[in-house]
């Protein structure tokens, strides 16, 4: 038997791109092709490609480049773009960067294996022009339901997957990450995953391109959702993290828009998940009873990841947008009078096109009564084929860097002040990592989001316990740096589902 060809994915981008890399990775897997770690060790090297804002698609480009550059130094034979740069840019891209030897589209994900065979073997695939995927029909609850096709199961010999009652849309209105895939190949070995809930975005911000090339909102079934995060407990997940482009929206196409409220009880009850953390939730499309479930919900930690974008009426309504600096407020007091230590970040840009002085110092009272526990802040620039890039009232580029600065500091302060607040408290923290060497252990409390969020450094406790990744541990917060806590442990919560208490102490 000839030596299985060997593939690595290099992932940029969000969670929503991990899912993307695994579902790829389950692909290649089932047919015959061995997942290496390093680029280096593969004889092809794709890329999952980030197409949001010019910095990440930077990174993409020098990411791809420096996968080029291995085809002269060892195995690498050849250099694949795939993801949103590529879907976005298509034959652009390829014309613009021959180094990758291969451009692929969303809608080529499904027949992965057989592309990357032919451009092993000297092939050319010929890389798509870009489309606006909004364009595609739209498909109803009756449609999704009929004119699913269940996928074949799993051979005895085929890598593990989640069960095999994932579903293809029906052809030619697939979500923007491509047809269901019927296996998902883990690329990591963490206590943390994310799952999507759905592809695509309805909305129609001004500065965002995403549903131009990520295509209009579509909903996974529960059913599938669930069997997914069960497939991921048996594979030692912990925590698991809904992602899509917009939460709230969820069910809206399969005819019912508080889908999410039922969901989630159901995936907080999977036997070994303990913690359920929702991410990318709209402002404008917050409503009472999703309130309810995520902060009462045991299980569900009361997280709110809330896409303010600016607090300035004029300048949210330029954006396409909703909603004022007092408005925002009554939503986080309506958060925290339900659940007090409720973990809220949000992103925030600056020098909007026609942003005033004004504008801008209304941001920052909004920032300076928010506590907000992560924020990230971004100065404006222009993306292809938005509204806001044929806008008047440009700011110069010197005036947005400076607005950027000022504000970023602002947010590292406010983030400082905010995790001091958290001084006593206890936390409840999944452990992700533990030093070998210095024997320093990592984790999260409820309100940190793996990457982004910062994170929580457990002292040193005796030897009354053997620190682990996936264990979760109580803890009394004792110091701060930056927006991490310090904390010292205080017990080791028991391992059986739905055990959230304290477990064993010291």
């Amino acid at each position: 038997m000839p030596e299985p060809r060997t593939v690595a994915l290099v992932t940029l981008g969000c969670a929503r791109n991990e899912v993307d890399s695994e579902e790829l990775a389950g692909r290649l897997a089932a047919d015959g092709w061995r997942l290496v770690d390093d680029a280096s060790d593969a004889d092809v090297a794709v890329v999952n490609t980030c197409g949001f804002v010019d910095a990440a698609k930077k990174d993409s480009v020098d990411a791809l480049l420096e996968a080029n550059d291995l085809k002269s130094q060892g195995r690498t034979q050849a250099v694949v773009a795939v993801g949103c740069m590529a879907e976005r840019y298509g034959k652009e891209l390829a014309d613009a960067l021959p180094e990758a030897d291969g451009v692929l589209g969303f809608d080529d994900y499904a027949d992965i294996s057989d592309r990357l065979r032919t451009i092993l073997a000297g092939g050319v695939h010929a890389p798509h022009t870009p489309r606006d995927r909004r364009k595609l029909l739209p498909v109803t609850p009756a449609e999704r339901q009929t004119a699913s096709v269940a996928l074949p199961g799993h051979g005895q010999d085929a890598p593990q997957g989640p069960p095999a009652d994932l579903t293809d849309l029906p052809a030619g209105i697939a979500p923007a990450s491509g047809p269901r895939a019927p296996l998902r190949h883990r690329l990591g070995d963490g206590p943390v995953a994310s799952v999507k809930l759905a592809s695509g975005c309805d909305r129609r911000c001004s500065f965002c391109a995403i549903p131009s090339f990520r295509g209009s909102f579509i909903s996974r079934r529960p059913s599938d959702v669930l069997g997914e995060t069960r497939w991921l407990a048996e594979q030692g997940v912990r925590e698991v993290m809904l992602v899509s482009e917009n939460n709230t929206s969820y069910g809206k196409d399969l005819g019912d828009i508080r889908l999410l409220e039922t969901l989630l009880p159901e995936l907080a009850a999977v036997d070994g998940i303990e913690r359920i953390r929702v991410s990318y939730l709209q402002p404008a499309e917050m409503r009472p009873g999703l309130i309810d479930v995520l902060t009462s919900t045991p299980g569900v930690v009361p997280y709110f990841d809330l896409s303010f974008q600016h607090s300035a009426p004029a300048v949210l309504r330029a954006m396409r947008r909703f909603g004022d600096t007092d408005r925002f407020l009554d939503l986080l007091d309506t958060i925290r009078a339900k659940a007090p230590e409720a973990g809220v970040r949000s992103n925030f840009i600056v020098g909007f096109p026609g942003e005033t002085a004004e504008d801008l110092a209304e941001l920052e009272r909004f920032l300076g009564a928010a506590r907000l526990d992560a924020i990230g802040v971004f100065g404006y620039s222009d993306e292809d084929g938005t509204e806001a890039a044929g806008y008047d009232g440009k700011l110069d580029e010197d005036v947005v860097a400076a607005r950027l600065a000022r504000v970023s500091r602002l947010a590292e302060e406010l983030t400082a002040q905010r995790a001091e607040e958290r001084l006593g408290a206890t936390v409840t923290v999944l452990v992700e990592a533990v030093d070998e060497e210095t024997g320093e252990v990592t984790g999260r409390a409820d309100h940190q989001a793996p990457e982004t969020d910062g994170q929580v450094v457990l002292t040193p406790a005796g030897g009354w316990w053997e620190p682990a990744p996936g264990m979760f541990v109580t803890a009394k917060v004792t110091g701060t740096e930056g927006v991490d806590l310090i904390a010292e442990p205080l017990g080791v919560q028991g391992t059986g589902h739905g055990d959230h208490g304290d477990g064993v102490g010291r």
